[in-house]
């Protein structure tokens, strides 16, 4: 079992947030109240490390084709634990085809971590303030994503997705990227401010992981924020392994203990069409099919293959 390391990090000034709720009296309630919560909970929150490389080893075998950014991290993680400066990387791009499993990686990567993760999906996203916050005079103003998880949540470095960054859109007056200039900035990120709540949040300890189908779309400046890793479809060994262990972890789940532990070669050959997104119910309705059989093991003809409309089959 992995355990983490931790220490605490002042993630805002509680001296600044009591002289922003005198100044908010008779203002907003919301804003008032927000204030209000800052102070209850304080301003320290968790700030994690894996205790060990071994940490990330799961993930090894969970997600093999993200094998180039599991090798630096496994090299970033080291280099925490050489110094004294807490495991804090780049912003990472994944590039990849849908279904390789970019959103998977990245929910699996904080459990690992064991911090919080907050999903952005960026998909027709048209408005900065789903980030940054609206500002307190505007009617049903609220503070955006990343002050929202600083303040309410227990962690300094929350991991953070961007989901399919590429297909954000906006105006010049309402870029939904534009603050990400300052936010994936270490140096400008300690001092973000949120438009609704207007006080300095340290985000400069946020893990940023972000997913594209590809750079398109995606301004220059930003790309040379990141780090960024084309992940590939997975290879047909690699793909039979994703299957097998999606398949054991569904016997333990439903407590299926009559069942073959293992997937028959045919089976698996039949899945080495299926995305690592859509294998999980692929099995399950394998499974499903066997037992209205009254089967106890899974074969090729349980595999009832459902390709989405207008999309094609990932091929190994």
């Amino acid at each position: 079992m992995s355990i983490s390391l931790a220490r605490t990090r002042a993630v805002y000034d509680l001296s600044e947030v009591q002289g922003a709720l005198d100044r908010s009296k008779g203002r907003s309630p919301e804003l008032e109240a927000f204030y209000e919560r800052m102070l209850d909970t304080g301003a320290d929150r968790f700030l994690t490390t894996p205790s060990s490389t071994d940490a990330l080893s799961p993930l090894v075998e969970e997600c093999p084709n993200f094998a180039e950014v599991l090798d630096d991290l496994t090299r970033y993680l080291a280099l925490a634990h050489a110094g004294d400066a807490g495991f804090n990387v780049m912003p990472l791009l994944l590039l990849g085809d849908p279904g390789v499993g970019k959103t998977h990686f990245a929910k699996r990567l904080a459990k690992v971590m064991q911090t919080e993760c907050e999903l952005i999906s960026m998909n027709a996203l048209s408005a900065g303030f789903v980030i940054t916050g609206s500002s307190a005079s505007w009617k049903g103003a609220k503070c955006g994503k990343v002050a929202e998880r600083l303040v309410r949540g227990h962690y300094a470095n929350p991991l953070v997705v961007l989901d399919e960054v590429e297909k954000a859109s906006g105006s010049t007056q309402s870029d939904p990227l534009a603050a990400l200039y300052q936010l994936l900035e270490p140096e400008t990120s300690r001092a973000f401010r949120d438009e609704f709540i207007d006080v300095e949040i340290d985000a400069s300890q946020i893990f940023w992981v972000l997913t594209a189908n590809s750079t398109e779309g995606i301004p220059t400046p930003l790309l040379n924020r990141m780090a960024v890793y084309e992940v590939p479809v997975p290879t047909r060994e690699q793909a039979a392994g994703i299957a097998q262990r999606i398949y054991a972890g569904l016997l333990r789940e439903l407590k299926l203990t009559k069942f073959a532990p293992r997937l028959e070669g045919s089976a698996l050959d039949k899945l080495a069409g299926i995305s690592p997104r859509d294998l999980r119910k692929t099995l399950l309705d394998g499974l499903g099919y066997a037992v209205s059989a009254g089967r106890g093991e899974v074969s090729a003809d349980d595999m009832h293959l459902k390709p989405s409309p207008g999309k094609s089959r990932i091929g190994f």
